[in-house]
């Protein structure tokens, strides 16, 4: 078993890490061509994507993966497939239509909407065909996924930097780059997926995707206002900063976005293994403690090396327009760090199927979250949603830990 988590790490490290860097040139590219508004601007939009977005993430992986761990049959592993689709498509167009719904009563300068809509193109691409994404962790199949994510990634970067070479100064163009990501990461997991197994017809099972949504829609909810807790804080920041606070705001936060994504994607590699496959609910709390405390070693020596090197990071990344981003960037980069806390005792709930407790934290979170940035932003700016973001992440990882414990006193078995 170690040595298929290992190998399954080593892809997963290959991809992030080259994804985190290629990710990290990309803003820096996109800062550069935009300035500081325009920054602001087209992070804006992306914060409104991710937000619908969300509304796709029903089903995810943490239902459907210890699905496919625990059932290898393949005609019954295609017939869930087929069917959390459906779920995710039809979810993925109604979160689509929130955006465009949303922009259209918000009023939102030309500069936000089109790169919002653009960019909103991801939202029906991503989530209902990363079931075939779900499906190559379930079988600690990286690789493939690997590749196909760097050679979308190589497409999305070089685009961008074609545009930036020829002075392309405006949020849509750059947008259209971003948006090709998507588009080619499907092509190759369909094209992939084919190749590998049979892809004949499912019939519709009403009953079946009644159970999917209804074990879905708590991981759902939660998805919903764990991301609403995340990127509510640009939302809230436009209409009361200036415009070159919140762009300088958004740099620091970019970087951070990058680092913590980390974090999920070792869980992703290890949880299927090293969590969900043990039938001993005592080795699976120790196994849950052992990554947690290595997930936030993790996380702690990254945010400190963020924190010292802030100045210099920004400096290279943006320039001397972003000076300002540099207090940011160290002030997040601390409490950055329980994001990787937060997400090594996550994988306690998926594994004990307790989807009432994830929707419980995020729920104090999302609401935490905007009363601190309401009270704080109008009088410290973006200093105000640094505090709300650090709150958040301590008061995340504060339920997990409860929860641990709650399981290690009463023994709770998996249902």
């Amino acid at each position: 078993m170690r040595r298929r988590i290992a190998g399954n790490l080593v892809w997963l490290l290959l991809d992030r890490g080259l994804q985190v860097i290629a990710g990290i040139c990309i803003v820096a590219m996109l800062a550069r061509a935009l300035g500081a508004e325009g920054f602001a601007h087209f992070q804006y939009a992306q914060s409104l994507v991710y937000i619908g977005a969300s509304v796709a993430l029903i089903c995810g992986s943490e239902v459907v993966i210890p699905r496919l761990v625990a059932s290898p049959d393949p005609g019954f592993q295609h017939r869930l497939l087929v069917h959390v689709f459906r779920l995710r498509f039809a979810a993925a167009c109604a979160g689509y239509l929130l955006i465009c719904s949303f922009l259209a009563a918000s009023g939102q300068p030309r500069e936000s909407w089109l790169a919002a809509l653009i960019l909103g193109i991801g939202i029906l691409l991503r989530e209902p065909f990363g079931v075939v994404t779900a499906w190559m962790q379930a079988h600690t199949r990286n690789r493939p996924g690997t590749v196909f994510n760097l050679i979308a990634l190589a497409i999305k970067a070089g685009t961008v930097a074609l545009l930036l070479a020829s002075d392309a100064h405006t949020a849509p163009p750059y947008a259209v780059a971003f948006a090709l990501e998507p588009v080619v990461i499907v092509l190759c997991l369909v094209l992939f997926y084919r190749s590998q197994t049979s892809t004949r017809p499912v019939a519709h099972d009403p009953d079946l995707m009644r159970h999917l949504f209804n074990e879905g829609t708590l991981f759902w909810i939660s998805f919903m206002m764990m991301v609403g807790a995340r990127r509510i804080d640009q939302l809230i920041l436009k209409p009361i900063v200036p415009l070159g606070e919140l762009g300088a705001y958004a740099a620091s936060m970019q970087i951070l976005d990058n680092y913590v994504a980390i974090a999920t994607i070792l869980v992703a590699g290890i949880a299927p293994l090293y969590v969900y496959s043990q039938s001993d609910v005592r080795k699976m709390r120790l196994n849950v403690l052992k990554l947690t405390v290595a997930m936030t070693a993790l996380g702690m020596a990254g945010s400190v090396v963020i924190a010292l090197m802030a100045p210099w990071i920004i400096h290279l990344l943006y320039g001397s327009a972003f000076a300002s981003a540099a207090d940011l960037l160290r002030l997040s980069a601390l409490a950055s760090s329980l994001v990787f806390t937060d997400v090594g005792l996550s994988v306690l709930a998926v594994y004990l199927r307790k989807p009432t407790w994830i929707a419980i934290k995020w729920a104090l979170v999302l609401a935490v979250t905007v009363a601190v940035d309401f009270l704080t932003i109008p009088r410290f700016g973006a200093r105000g949603a640094i505090l709300g973001y650090a709150l958040a992440n301590a008061l995340a990882a504060a339920c997990g830990a409860v929860m641990w414990l709650h399981v290690a006193r009463s023994g709770e078995a998996r249902p």
